[in-house]
């Protein structure tokens, strides 16, 4: 008896899983067509566009904020964001690049993993301030970006960090390919599937949907909601470190002034991917997806020699019309859902 009664409860939460990932496959696909519209078009104006160099370029410049959007995605899920990604993405790469000139005999890995744990350490700080202390993750992470840009600024003293400076087995980490792949893009790839992994197979993943579904529902359920949330800044913080280490490889230029801004950028990514902003559902694969749209764009309107100004325009556009649309999903999400409960009952 008990089985009977608990099965439509069974089939509608089934249901409505399977319903908002069929939501969430029909954006991915819409931002594949729209990819291919962006290079049709722009191609068509332009033949220069599609050379193989381009496409390079284009992928590079993706590669970096698409890792950063793998991060910032964890912490969105959990209906938070991360504005000091940019930041922490300047005070990494300043530091690993400083090392490296400094210090010519520290082997790349280490400074690599340095970065990573430079970055960590500044997640972990945003996460104990969102998750522990119970600051609002837009107040305490505006106020962390100013500060780890801050001490950037504090560190670099006005030096600049210069290709000449550091080991060209370092700076071929950013122009390097395997079988014809920048090595970014693969470094990009194995963070986008392993993270992508975890969301969907592991249990501590699925919690982070639950918690920014229903944060207070997922405390009842006993989900250890302010370790998951601190977890989340921490990963997002170590890809920001990651991410910055790809900056100096790819750059080889380094102030204390790199990354300004591609915050914004990275939060664009991530709700034009299909992320929701209020959290709870997307996917790492839409993030990224959203990063090459928004990169491809930028170099398109480069191309098209339209002003700088309107890509910023374009972006923010961008994001309003994804919210929207959002909005509009999950409203006929809900229906969906109430009409489907509605025929279990009968």
């Amino acid at each position: 008896m008990t089985t009977t009664a608990n099965r439509p409860e069974v089939s509608l939460r089934t249901g409505g899983r399977g319903l908002v990932d069929r939501v969430g496959r029909v954006r991915e696909l819409g931002i594949v067509a729209a990819l291919a519209v962006l290079f049709g078009i722009t191609g068509a104006v332009n033949p220069e566009f599609l050379s193989l160099d381009s496409l390079r370029d284009i992928l590079l410049n993706s590669a970096i904020i698409a890792t950063l959007a793998v991060g910032q995605t964890l912490v969105v899920i959990t209906r938070n964001v991360d504005l000091s990604v940019s930041s922490v993405v300047g005070l990494s790469a300043f530091g690993g690049a400083l090392i490296l000139a400094d210090q010519p005999g520290v082997p790349i890995a280490v400074v690599v993993a340095g970065c990573v744990l430079l970055g960590a350490l500044c997640g972990a700080l945003n996460g104990l301030l969102v998750g522990a202390a119970g600051v609002p993750a837009l107040v305490a992470t505006l106020g962390t970006l100013y500060a780890f840009r801050g001490i950037d600024y504090a560190w670099a003293g006005g030096r600049q960090v210069n290709a000449a400076d550091m080991p060209e087995s370092f700076l071929s980490l950013g122009s390097g390919s395997l079988l014809g792949i920048p090595l970014l893009v693969l470094a990009a790839v194995v963070v986008l599937l392993a993270v992508g992994w975890m969301l969907r197979n592991l249990r501590s993943g699925r919690e982070l949907y639950a918690i920014g579904s229903n944060p207070a529902a997922a405390v009842l359920a006993g989900i250890p909601v302010r370790k998951r949330v601190i977890t989340a800044f921490v990963a997002s913080g170590a890809l920001a470190g990651l991410a910055g280490a790809m900056w100096a490889a790819r750059f080889g230029t380094v102030d204390a002034a790199a990354a300004t801004g591609k915050e914004l950028d990275v939060i664009a990514a991530v709700v034009v991917g299909g992320v929701a902003i209020f959290g709870g559902s997307g996917t790492v694969y839409g993030a990224a997806l959203g990063a090459l749209l928004l990169t491809g764009i930028s170099s398109a309107l480069a191309v098209l020699r339209v002003d700088a100004l309107a890509q910023t325009a374009i972006n923010g556009a961008l994001i309003i019309a994804a919210i929207v649309l959002d909005r509009l999903l999950a409203l006929r999400v809900a229906a969906a859902l109430r009409r489907r409960r509605y025929r279990d009952a009968r």
